[in-house]
């Protein structure tokens, strides 16, 4: 299933010119877990106790909008004008446009503290069974704003507030010594490493989140250990591919590397 999505990311990226190959490949597979086993209620905005999503590395967008089409909340017309000038589909996602898009984002560091915002709301109206889990890229979280939500969340206890971080290892090229887990614990939350692409380990980690989330009062984050690029031999990893759009020749192999591993 994964691999048919990301074929769908190919097909609207190249159609349009625009969008992230790399990493959209990278989240796609916990945004479909997540849709498809965790988030609460998702598809009925008006429900008081329903889940809330925030995908705060806002570039991922294809991911996101291939999720939400599989999922019944995107029409296939919706997703195939992706990036066209009649579409409320752009390369970053725009709540004003979108039903199921809770914030709009794109400009890294923005939508983790928007999503901190949601779950101090839900804790302020004592929605305890409420759940905001927001998305996170590694180079994104050497923005400031990243730590000013995570301290204030932390001093607040939302433990309603789960991060997820794509850790692509984007952010070495430029921090090689980055720790992320001792970053987040430093500040208060509850921290675990998590495959990034298993839904074995989505689901034991989530079950761990969960149980977490009960007996603790910080919030949580979940670390996912991801490939960018991931599903494609010669895109996995960093360079040229991060913005790039595939030649005829290029898109053949992809293709054929996709469709052998579906």
């Amino acid at each position: 299933m994964n691999n048919k999505l990301r074929n769908k990311i190919i097909d609207i990226i190249v159609k349009s010119g625009e969008g992230h190959i790399p990493s959209s490949f990278s989240i796609l597979d916990i945004i479909f877990f997540l849709y498809k086993s965790v988030l609460k209620n998702i598809s009925q905005l008006d429900d008081v106790n329903r889940d809330y999503f925030v995908l705060s590395k806002g570039h991922g967008a294809a991911a996101l909008y291939v999720v939400l089409n599989e999922m019944g909340l995107l029409t296939d017309d919706e997703l195939d004008s992706y990036g066209s000038n009649i579409s409320n589909l752009g390369g970053h996602p725009d709540m004003t446009k979108i039903s199921h898009i809770e914030a709009s984002t794109g400009s890294l560091g923005h939508g983790f503290p928007t999503a901190m915002g949601i779950a101090f709301g839900l804790k302020i109206r004592n929605l305890n069974d409420n759940c905001v889990y927001v998305l996170l890229g590694d180079g994104e979280c050497h923005e400031g704003t990243i730590w000013e939500t995570a301290n204030i969340a932390s001093n607040n206890n939302l433990n309603n507030l789960v991060a997820l971080v794509d850790w692509n290892k984007s952010a070495q090229q430029l921090m090689p010594n980055e720790n992320l887990f001792e970053k987040w614990k430093a500040f208060g939350w509850n921290p675990i490493i998590c495959n990034g692409h298993s839904e074995n380990d989505f689901e034991k980690t989530f079950q761990e989140v969960e149980i977490s989330r009960k007996s603790s009062k910080k919030p949580q984050v979940i670390i996912l250990d991801t490939i960018k690029g991931k599903g494609v031999s010669f895109v996995e990893g960093h360079g040229k591919w991060h913005h790039k759009i595939p030649n005829k020749d290029e898109l053949l192999l992809i293709r054929k590397e996709l469709n052998e591993k579906t």
